[in-house]
């Protein structure tokens, strides 16, 4: 029996022929993530079972993105024992303020991912890297901290789900009206300890910012993993960040899956996911007119150079509505930059939004956006939970940017052809 993707790269790390689902083993990481949250606390289980020592300063990545700049002391503190803990071990990807950014976001800018690789990471979103093709995902800290002490960790292999993409995306859609679709469709446990594996010709129509938008938000689906097929994009991507060899794994041609999901891209209309949960989708033309308070683009889910520039095609020359705070995120550095360069920013200063350092801030309930009691957001952030975003009765709508950008102008969820 062939195997899948994701299969191949679990079977090459562990040093075997062939995995087969469920089967359980021990594989080798090409690197470890931790951020200012979740890194202390793998910090101090390292430091608890008797490791001095990382197995490779050079694989391990800690970013402070949660809270940074810190927000108060506890923040403060927890960025300190990252700090010193990178200092102690000469760690060489420890990234700050100043050169940090929303780290699935960063890592792959930095060229610190790269097709073919198995990395993990203390954080859920971590499964953002499979766009590149490689097998990427979230463990808790105790196993992270396994895998900076050893560079090993243990995986139950997944079984995967195919989805075979076809057609062209008409104007307006994005990779995130492409995942809010697929996770409406299967529902947020429809791929529970599975791989998502896209596949088919409609690849092709997506951009390398479109692909990590969907294997960003594989987890909302329950996903072990989200991974694409190393192409020419691909490789265009990788060209000028990742000096190392790299090793593109395809799926076998008698791969078993599940099942297989045939998603036409010319069908889609621009997709919002409504309170509470990222399954519980409707298209902007079913949703009626909803007021919001406030607008968000940013995340390591749409924070990326495309996601500024469609923003600031639909702001420019417009002004967001009087009541609603539009708060405007670049993921990293580089992309506050180039947002600078472009023009971006002038754009979204003119059009009344702010620009914030690169941070996960609002998405999680950190800061920067707060909402307050019965208050209402549009976000292109990966999820709505209650509380998600501040006061338990408050409401976050997930969208793209574009209709997020939209939104903010008319004052109520709608897509940019309302603007017309």
């Amino acid at each position: 029996m062939g195997m899948t993707m994701s299969q191949k790269i679990l079977a090459h790390h562990a040093g075997l022929e062939s995995v087969t689902a469920g089967q359980l083993i021990e594989a080798n990481l090409d690197l470890t993530l931790a951020n200012d949250i979740t890194g202390p606390v793998a910090i101090r289980e390292m430091e608890k079972a008797g490791f001095d020592k990382v197995f490779d300063r050079t694989k391990i990545a800690l970013v402070m993105d949660h809270f940074a700049p810190n927000k108060d002391i506890k923040s403060a503190q927890q960025c300190l024992e990252c700090r010193e803990f990178a200092r102690k071990h000469d760690i060489v990807h420890f990234y700050d303020v100043g050169e940090m950014g929303v780290e699935h976001a960063l890592l792959p800018e930095k060229g610190l991912t790269a097709p073919g690789e198995l990395i993990i990471g203390a954080d859920s979103h971590t499964c953002t890297y499979g766009a590149l093709g490689a097998f990427s995902t979230g463990v808790g800290s105790t196993d992270l901290a396994a895998g900076m002490a050893t560079g090993k960790a243990w995986f139950k292999v997944p079984s995967a789900i195919r989805f075979v993409l076809k057609g062209k995306k008409a104007p307006w859609i994005s990779g995130k009206d492409v995942i809010l679709h697929i996770i409406g469709q299967i529902g947020v446990d429809g791929a529970l300890y599975q791989s998502m594996e896209f596949t088919g010709e409609g690849v092709a129509e997506l951009s390398m910012d479109d692909r990590f938008t969907i294997c960003n938000m594989a987890i909302e689906a329950g996903a072990k993993n989200g991974i694409f097929p190393v192409d020419d994009k691909t490789m265009a991507y990788i060209k000028d960040r990742v000096h190392r060899p790299v090793t593109a794994f395809a799926a076998d041609p008698d791969a078993e899956y599940t099942a297989t999901y045939e998603i036409d891209l010319s069908t889609l209309r621009p997709t919002v996911a409504c309170p509470h949960l990222p399954e519980n989708t409707k298209t902007i033309d079913e949703l009626g007119k909803i007021q919001i308070q406030q607008s968000v683009i940013g995340s390591c889910t749409n924070g990326r150079i495309e996601d500024m520039r469609i923003a600031a095609q639909i702001l420019k020359g417009r002004h967001v509505a009087q009541d609603v705070r539009t708060i405007v995120i670049p993921a990293t550095q580089a992309v506050y930059l180039q947002c600078i360069e472009e023009g971006l920013a002038k754009i979204f200063i003119q059009a009344g939004a702010i620009i914030s350092t690169p941070t996960c801030g609002p998405c999680l309930g950190g800061y920067m956006g707060i909402l307050a009691q019965g208050e209402r957001a549009i976000s292109t952030t990966n999820r709505n939970f209650v509380g998600r975003m501040g006061h338990i009765t408050s409401e976050i709508y997930l969208s793209s940017p574009a209709v997020a950008a939209a939104s903010a102008v008319k004052g109520y969820i709608c897509s940019p052809e309302a603007l017309d």
